[in-house]
């Protein structure tokens, strides 16, 4: 697809960011406000991505690092203590939205393909992220194990489900065979 392109996410893309988090969120109460998506974009700005599709917005991704089995509280902004505490083994997905306009592409999973290939350049050995509004179905198909057993904040809602994957890094050399599986679940 040369009409889409993942980038870093930037100063200027705030504000269709916050709409588009408004749009996806706000009726089902899950909206956090230009502040608290912010502080998750400056605890990881190499992690924190927008997708250009057609050349406009098409999206985007937040990711920070976060202990595995924790996540952010949607109430709360980042106060940098997660990518301390985590000692990098963990990259969560906070956010992914894709613009109406960009729906029913594959951009979703092709962000989250980008997402994987970031992570195991940097070494995470997980993935986490918190399905909301049913869609764990949808993560499930991507490799993520439900952990319905890990408390989430209130802020996320009573159907809301912490999920993980491990995150094997990329063989690139046949003979080196496949590596041990970091433990999501």
């Amino acid at each position: 697809m040369t009409d889409t392109r993942i980038r870093l996410l930037q100063e200027e893309d705030w504000d269709e960011v916050v709409a588009l988090e408004e749009r996806a969120y706000a009726a089902s109460g899950l909206s956090e406000g230009r502040e608290a998506l912010r502080s998750r974009q400056r605890a990881s700005p190499s992690t924190c991505f927008v997708l250009e599709h057609t050349g406009g917005f098409g999206g985007y991704l937040l990711a920070l690092p976060y202990p595995l089995f924790r996540c952010p509280d949607l109430s709360l902004a980042e106060e940098g203590a997660a990518r301390e505490s985590n000692g990098g083994s963990n990259l969560h997905t906070h956010d992914l939205a894709i613009a109406e306009r960009a729906r029913g592409r594959g951009l979703a999973r092709r962000m989250q393909r980008h997402l994987e290939k970031t992570g195991r350049a940097a070494r995470y050995r997980t993935l986490s992220l918190v399905a909301v509004r049913g869609s764990e179905m949808l993560w499930s198909r991507l490799g993520y194990r439900a952990r319905p057993e890990i408390g989430l904040p209130a802020s996320y809602g009573a159907e809301a489900v912490y999920m993980a994957k491990p995150l094997e890094p990329a063989v690139t050399d046949p003979t080196l065979g496949s590596s041990p599986r970091a433990e999501a679940g």
